[in-house]
């Protein structure tokens, strides 16, 4: 899956836009926090390469699972310039493994976003239809 399927991904879920707050080249995508509040951050795009020329995409995961992911994806590793027990980045092209497929990838960003959101107020997670208020109750 290439950046622009990735971005693509990340804005069709509900209240969700994108910015560079760093300067050209790193994609922030957020989702809306409510009136008046900043959108909370649910994955970030650096569109340069690493080392490796692997492209860089973090995604925020629940702690009880990054470590699990890292083990099982090998291009999943410790969050970079984030903390390393709230996010993953996944390491695409370049030397990276190509181990994850598309839709397990479209799952790890739902499931960021998803945490995110689970965090947001009641009200604006219903403004937002979020799934996920369904299974609260």
């Amino acid at each position: 899956m290439d950046l622009a399927a990735i971005a693509d991904l990340c804005l069709a879920l509900p209240g969700t836009s994108d910015d560079e707050p760093f300067g050209p080249g790193t994609t922030v995508f957020r989702v809306d926090a409510g009136p008046g509040k900043p959108g909370k951050l649910f994955a970030l795009m650096n569109g340069g390469t690493d080392a490796g020329g692997a492209t860089r995409f973090n995604l925020k995961c629940d702690p009880a699972l990054a470590q699990g992911l890292r083990e099982r994806f090998p291009e999943v590793v410790p969050g970079y310039h984030m903390n390393k027990k709230h996010w993953n980045t996944v390491r695409l092209g370049g030397d990276a493994p190509s181990t994850l497929s598309a839709q397990e990838l479209a799952e790890l960003i739902e499931d960021s976003y998803d945490l995110v959101v689970s965090g947001l107020p009641r009200a604006q997670q219903e403004r937002l239809r979020w799934v996920g208020l369904a299974q609260r109750g």
